[in-house]
């Protein structure tokens, strides 16, 4: 019984509230809710012929059994009043009427409305394929567990973007490089023999949401993953995502052919290297029909690539397109490099590698751009990128597991973070276009669109580390689908499938979260400062570092402060970094005067003495920052400390336990930071603020040898 609960989805009640059901819990209705849904649902007809048919029948008698009390009665059409039918017009003759209404939705899209079937009252969920219907059906769901009405016209729904990914970070011994949930859910050793249960409610969240693709193994790749038996336990896992509408996909080391080829090169231009990806595509897709194609990190952060051979990024890019192109195959080629050389400017060097290379892509190539120019920061203006390249898809890559917010014990929720980028207008062809509008492909007119999402997952049972890291990989399949959606909207929608739909609940908890990214920005990072944490695990403060191999890997390299001030000068006076934005925001950027405080320092070199909008000189109102997100975050425990009692207590004590750390490590960061950067400033705290804890020699000496998630 254990193993069917874990195949369905339903935990035993004593394990029933430690996170493992995410936002799929499905809880009775209240009285009246419930009486009305049995009315709505006495008969379910679902095309269950395919196993993705089976999974929507299964979901949809789940859900209804527990939210009303009773299932309804599964029928091969509808009979009666209240029936639900569930499938296409070429599956359940009694859509086919609908089949005019589904133009324009194609495979993943679908119809939900209210509509008489013989005659009789009806809800029906209609698409061209059994994914879309799967996906229609959870829309339905969601509407029910967050007490939405079912809109008068019906809802017509299809994703605007085509590749929804999750890109797990996770090496082959197991180990998930900036992985703070534990170890990869893919269990490589067992594989391809058996296939953890678990895997199958990995892919049945990720089908809620609506990704659909899924890259197993890390983008600091190991050939060995492109070997026979490491294909063959790829294959096993694609066979349990592919009725979820998951394709996989495998990070591919670009020195392959090397490796564990024997080829004594890999340059992209070599005829015979060229046949070796030929042949491993084709080996690949005998295996796994569906292989949805590589993501490749070449040339960066040591990582090897076509510039060894004196060849481009497209050169190389092109090589595994052409290799791909006969079985529909995609590249994400991404755009995180930076050069051996140290740079002027770190932020600069991906523009200056990829614009040249604009149109020499082939066409089933997509360039996977970070939302920023320089690595996941807790702020930072979207990637000049954007709008520069009109003739390539840009691919967004997010991160959802926090590397540098806190790993899983700080409360961030990511969705402002998402919205703000995505909502960016570039002025690349005007006001008006959008990140958003880049990504989608609509701007430019691109047939090849995708966000990705570096994931949170691990073999933790509430899956992401903590309770609220779950709403980040939730609110990034939903904007991926949609990145027009509202993060508040969102937000509303899983504490009410998460928690509960209680109202006094649901605002505060809301609230907490759309405020704790910018509490992150202003007690880690504020007014535009960036790169200030630990040297390789990334974890805590560390302005003070410096040395090493790279200066671009030091925190003084990007603060640059000195007595006179504190900020990378990027205008025309520095590195000139503002140019590679469109004039007129370049323009915005460029004047200390008009570029938005929030980047005032990843823009400008400040005196600590300048007058700032509230009135506060630099210095106060960069203590003033520090000072505000501590304050939030013990504003954030306060509010989760008079919830007490709303939900279950395990998962209240884990928040309220983690919510401590996060009230700590802030202050830690506060104190830390001012210490270190009134070494520079010279100025006193303003009257009631409080001085740091300890000298910043005690800062200087912590060290955190152990410390999750490094990939070193």
């Amino acid at each position: 019984m254990l193993m069917l609960s874990l195949l369905l989805g339903v935990l035993p009640v004593a394990l029933a509230e430690d996170g493992y059901e995410l936002w799929l819990r499905y809880r009775p209705l209240p009285a009246a809710q419930a009486d009305a849904l049995r009315q709505q649902s006495r008969q379910l007809v679902v095309a269950d012929a395919s196993t993705t048919g089976q999974h929507t029948r299964d979901e949809l008698l789940r859900a209804l059994q527990a939210m009303t009390g009773s299932a309804p009665a599964l029928a091969s059409r509808a009979s009666q009043a209240g029936a639900l039918l569930v499938g296409t017009p070429a599956t359940l003759p009694q859509l086919r009427a609908l089949q005019p209404q589904l133009g324009g939705l194609g495979e993943e899209g679908y119809l939900i409305r209210r509509q008489p079937i013989d005659g009789r009252a009806a809800t029906v969920i209609a698409a061209n394929s059994d994914i879309g219907a799967l996906y229609g059906a959870f829309h339905l769901l969601r509407l029910l567990q967050t007490g939405q009405a079912l809109p008068a016209d019906g809802i017509r729904e299809a994703p605007r973007v085509k590749l929804r990914m999750l890109d797990h970070w996770d090496n082959l011994d197991g180990y998930v490089e900036r992985g703070y949930a534990g170890a990869s859910i893919w269990d490589w050793h067992k594989l391809p023999d058996y296939v953890d249960p678990r895997i199958s409610d990995y892919a049945r969240a990720n089908a809620s949401i609506g990704i659909n693709g899924s890259v197993l193994n890390n983008v600091n790749s190991n050939a060995v993953s492109l070997t026979a038996p490491y294909l063959a336990k790829a294959a096993a896992l694609a066979d349990v995502l592919r009725p979820w509408g998951i394709r996989v996909y495998l990070s591919a080391r670009f020195s392959a052919p090397v490796e564990i080829g024997g080829l004594s090169t890999a340059d992209p231009l070599d005829a015979g290297v060229q046949r070796w990806w030929r042949d491993k595509a084709d080996e690949i897709y005998r295996l796994i029909p569906d292989f949805g194609g590589f993501l490749v990190k070449a040339n960066s952060e040591g990582q090897p690539g076509p510039q060894d051979y004196g060849r481009s990024h497209a050169d190389g890019a092109n090589l595994l397109a052409d290799a791909l192109q006969p079985h529909a195959g995609v590249v994400m080629w991404r755009a995180f490099v930076y050069s051996h050389e140290q740079p002027d400017d770190r932020a600069r060097q991906a523009y200056d590698e990829f614009v040249p290379l604009d149109g020499r892509f082939r066409d089933n190539v997509l360039l996977q751009v970070k939302n920023g120019a320089i690595d996941f920061q807790p702020r930072e203006p979207f990637h000049p990128l954007f709008g520069a390249m009109p003739k390539t898809p840009l691919m967004m890559e997010f991160q959802i597991t926090k590397e540098y917010l806190g790993f899983a014990t700080h409360l961030v929720y990511l969705g402002p973070l998402y919205q703000e980028t995505l909502q960016s207008d570039t002025l690349a062809h005007g006001p008006g276009s959008t990140v958003a509008s880049i990504v989608e492909g609509r701007l430019d007119n691109h047939a090849l669109s995708g966000i990705a999402g570096v994931a949170n997952i691990g073999a933790d049972r509430n899956w992401t580390g903590s309770q609220f890291d779950q709403a980040n990989w939730y609110v990034f399949g939903r904007m991926a689908w949609n990145p027009r959606l509202d993060a508040a909207d969102i937000a509303r929608d899983w504490v009410r499938m998460t928690f509960t739909p209680d109202p006094a609940f649901v605002a505060p908890v809301v609230q907490m979260m759309m405020g704790s990214r910018e509490a992150a920005v202003d007690y880690m990072t504020p007014l535009g400062l960036h790169h200030l944490m630990g040297r390789g695990h990334h974890y805590g403060p560390a302005p003070w570092v410096e040395g090493g191999s790279r200066a671009d890997w030091t925190s003084v390299y990007y603060h640059r402060a000195d007595a006179d001030g504190i900020g990378f000068d990027r205008s025309a006076s520095g590195s000139n970094a503002v140019a590679q934005y469109a004039p007129p925001l370049a323009a915005e950027f460029a004047d200390p005067r008009r570029v938005p405080e929030q980047y005032l320092l990843w823009f400008h070199h400040v005196r600590w003495d300048r007058p700032m909008a509230s009135g506060r000189t630099l210095w106060d109102e960069l203590v003033h920052h520090y000072s505000r997100g501590v304050e939030y975050v013990r504003d954030m425990r306060r509010t989760w400390a008079g919830l007490d009692g709303h939900i279950d207590a395990e998962r209240q004590q884990q928040v309220a336990a983690f919510l401590a750390i996060q009230e700590k490590e802030a202050q830690w960061w506060r104190d830390a930071s001012i210490a270190y950067f009134q070494t520079f400033s010279g100025l006193p705290l303003a009257a009631g603020e409080a001085a740091p804890a300890h000298p910043l020699q005690y800062y200087q000496q912590l060290s955190f040898p152990y410390a999750p998630g490094d990939g070193k």
